[in-house]
């Protein structure tokens, strides 16, 4: 058995970009979780052939909304709850324009990097031949490290495909969307990538058995 260190592309951005968790941040953690959370089912829905509603799924967000914030510490009064559900509607009425709609979540890829190391690495979106989408909730332009980063690692699990971020701010009235194409990185961030990627993987992977991982594979030489 082929024994590999894994984490999750997440865990890379969030040891290189750590963020301390803010009491001023529990709102929009939690109102940002709500509008993943309604576009995911509002998807999900769509791709069953279903028509869903805004207003139930927007009632989904509210639920999901509520969950992260008992989580965390803070609290929304009726003028904040109505602000994230206008959030969470208009989120809503945008994607129905978006070409996200009607697309699926790619299958979780492991990029393995060398023979020692790994991570997982899944999109929001993707059209299963030539694009990946990612989407965020708030104007990310111009791009954020951090950001930057997580797309970067994804550009490598998905080698080939354009790399597409779509923003939704949810804070602005009407919500518009926004979509940005991302260069693929060069072979020296490719090797910088897969450097960070691994003395990470190094410090907080858990060991998997390779043959039980289901994940399709793309392979890297170690930098």
């Amino acid at each position: 058995m082929t024994t590999v260190r894994t984490v999750a592309a997440h865990q890379i951005v969030a040891d290189r970009f750590p963020k301390p968790p803010r009491e001023e941040d529990a709102l929009a953690i939690a109102s940002g979780a709500a509008v993943d959370h309604a576009v995911s089912q509002f998807a999900y829905g769509t791709r069953l052939g279903r028509r869903p509603s805004l207003e139930g799924t927007a009632n989904e967000g509210m639920r999901r909304f509520d969950e992260v914030l008992a989580e965390n510490p803070g609290a929304a009064d009726e003028a904040g709850r109505a602000e994230v559900r206008r959030q969470v509607e208009g989120t809503l009425r945008a994607y129905r324009k978006s070409p996200l709609v009607g697309l699926p979540r790619p299958p979780s890829r492991i990029v393995l990097i060398g023979t020692r190391f790994g991570y997982y690495a899944q999109p929001d979106f993707w059209d299963g031949r030539s694009r990946f989408f990612e989407m965020k909730s708030y104007a990310a332009a111009p791009t954020k490290p951090d950001l930057k980063l997580q797309l970067s690692l994804f550009q490598l699990a998905f080698p080939g495909l354009e790399a597409i971020l779509v923003c939704f701010d949810r804070r602005s009235d009407p919500v518009p969307m926004t979509l940005a194409s991302l260069p693929s990185p060069s072979p020296e961030d490719e090797r910088a990538l897969l450097g960070l990627a691994s003395e990470v993987i190094g410090r907080l992977g858990e060991e998997k058995v390779l043959e039980y991982v289901r994940a399709p594979a793309v392979h890297y030489s170690m930098p």
